[in-house]
């Protein structure tokens, strides 16, 4: 990796960081701080504001002013938020307007992040061990009160908040797919490729997510019901959709949440909804969630 030396203090990788933005004037400050903090840190990171009608442009913009790698650009407001697909379409506007094409990594960041002044660093280091390494990120954890909560995802999977690719993995698998667990169907395709993909944990490396999974849009039972939904679109089979209801029960809201899912996935697979056109692809991913429950479970 081609590390430039910037000062004592920081150095900047070849890394072009894009966060899809809407309404997040609550939370993007932190973002901007942990990455500000870096002792690694991107050659440039675009911010795409998806129409947001609260105070998230002016923050970002007070903080570009200030450092010339931080940008942003906006997009027309579509009137709501639109997961999955809609800041897929987002990211992919920032995509094609970055200033420096030579970049080497590439990340997507969410505005309700935050993260110690190493994390990148820790990312780069693995990044560096392992040649066939895609996609990696630390473990997620959502603070609620003293507490911090964490947001589980298995060892080979990459969260969503902050998924950070090398260049050459990313375009591989053509890029992210513009559809709820769009996050899933990435690394997932990544390994059909050969390539690994990781989440660890680590002290210096820990994602704190400032925002409730699934809340950003209209709640989170809505958001439960979507991510059930999305799972039969995705081709998830019926005991590994199961399991991931249950283990959601535990979470707020307690029980309902996984109920929501649950009943979704469910009605989309009575009313016989459109899937994922990859067969092979689906094939792929039961045999994995198959193996991950006899692992679990036998």
């Amino acid at each position: 990796m081609d590390v430039r030396v910037q000062s004592a203090v920081c150095r900047v990788a070849p890394l072009a960081v894009i966060s899809p933005v809407r309404d997040e004037a609550a939370h993007v400050q932190r973002t901007l701080d942990a990455m500000l903090a870096q002792t690694l840190r991107p050659q440039e990171w675009l911010f795409v504001d998806d129409g947001s009608k609260d105070d998230t442009r002016a923050l970002i913009e007070r903080a570009a002013a200030q450092h010339p790698w931080i940008r942003v650009i906006s997009r027309s407001d579509r009137g709501q938020r639109v997961l999955g697909g809609g800041v897929i379409e987002a990211f992919n506007t920032g995509l094609a307007a970055l200033h420096n094409k030579n970049y080497q990594y590439l990340a997507k960041l969410d505005g309700d992040m935050s993260f110690s002044p190493r994390y990148l660093e820790v990312m780069f280091e693995a990044f560096a061990a392992d040649p066939k390494l895609a996609c990696v990120c630390g473990k997620v954890f959502r603070p609620e009160g003293e507490t911090l909560v964490e947001e589980y995802i298995s060892d080979e999977s990459t969260c969503g908040q902050f998924k950070l690719y090398r260049r050459e993995a990313f375009e591989a698998i053509g890029g992210f797919v513009p559809a709820v667990l769009w996050d899933g169907i990435d690394w997932h395709r990544c390994r059909m490729l050969g390539w690994h993909t990781q989440s660890f944990h680590h002290p210096e490396a820990q994602l704190f997510h400032h925002r409730l999974m699934g809340s950003s849009d209209r709640g989170v039972l809505r958001g439960r019901a979507r991510l059930g939904r999305a799972m039969w679109a995705v081709g998830y089979h019926p005991l590994y959709a199961l399991a991931a209801g249950v283990f959601r029960m535990r979470e707020t809201p307690k029980l309902t949440g996984g109920v929501m899912m649950i009943l979704a996935y469910c009605k989309a697979a009575l009313l016989r909804a459109p899937q994922h056109t990859d067969a092979a692809f689906r094939r792929y991913l039961q045999r994995w969630q198959l193996a991950q429950l006899r692992q679990r479970f036998f």
